[in-house]
């Protein structure tokens, strides 16, 4: 009897440095660095960076 697999993906959220509350959740691989990326804020109507978050616990 074989196993299940696992996923070689990561679901992610990518938060606004810009400190708006914004978000993108976008995937990567399990292995793979930390995301950062520049992308559009509509909250501040510019383009800011984003990073990956910090995993949290389900409630």
């Amino acid at each position: 009897m074989a196993g299940k697999s696992k996923a070689k993906s990561i679901i992610v959220r990518m938060i606004s440095t810009a400190q708006t509350g914004y978000f993108y959740t976008t995937t990567r691989i399990k292995q793979g660095a930390s995301l950062s990326a520049v992308k559009y804020d509509p909250r501040v109507k510019s383009r800011v960076l984003f990073v990956e978050s910090k995993k949290t616990a389900k409630k």
